[in-house]
């Protein structure tokens, strides 16, 4: 599998300097004001890398696996430009069971689109992760009581293949 390492790194350079930008203004101005908010907010960003870090390092694995482990001919059968609506329903259930937050969910979508996935299997993929969320069921069920989880996956249910769909109709000739 060849990969397009140029490509990546382009797609990451802005946001990154963007971020760095923001993160390094923050700093500064927490310096200024005088008060340690600056070490506050530092100690708080470091505990959370600590926290978020191993997951998203096995998430970056878990991508890079799919991209090296699933051949090129099953990715196009199944989710790639040929796969049509069927691509579009995987992804909207594989969305809709993955567990875990954007760490997660987000690195395996990319893992999947540069392997060959359709646009539109990864906006389903994507939609069904934020709206139906089928791991999120119990949390739902033991919070708003089963009417209104049932609503909400009524009133959601149908929307991840209409995006996968809508965005491969706009989309799906463009290459990402």
């Amino acid at each position: 599998m060849k990969m397009d390492k140029k490509r990546g790194n382009s797609q990451m350079l802005i946001p990154t300097i963007i971020m760095g930008a923001i993160a390094i203004s923050l700093v500064l101005y927490g310096l200024f004001k005088g008060k340690g908010q600056h070490i506050i907010g530092l100690k708080s960003a470091l505990l959370m890398t600590a926290e978020v870090l191993p997951l998203l390092i096995f998430a970056f694995i878990v991508a890079g696996m799919v991209q090296a482990l699933i051949p090129q001919e099953i990715i196009s059968r199944w989710i790639g430009e040929g796969s049509g609506w069927k691509g579009i329903f995987i992804g909207t259930i594989a969305g809709g069971i993955m567990p875990g937050g954007p760490y997660v969910s987000l690195p395996i979508a990319g893992g999947f689109l540069r392997s060959g996935a359709s646009i539109g299997t990864i906006v389903a993929f994507i939609t069904g992760w934020s709206l139906l969320a089928f791991s999120r069921l119990p949390m739902d069920i033991g919070i708003l009581g089963w009417k209104v989880t049932l609503i909400r996956l009524a009133c959601t249910f149908f929307f991840p293949p209409i995006a996968g769909f809508i965005a491969y109709a706009i989309f799906g000739k463009i290459n990402f």
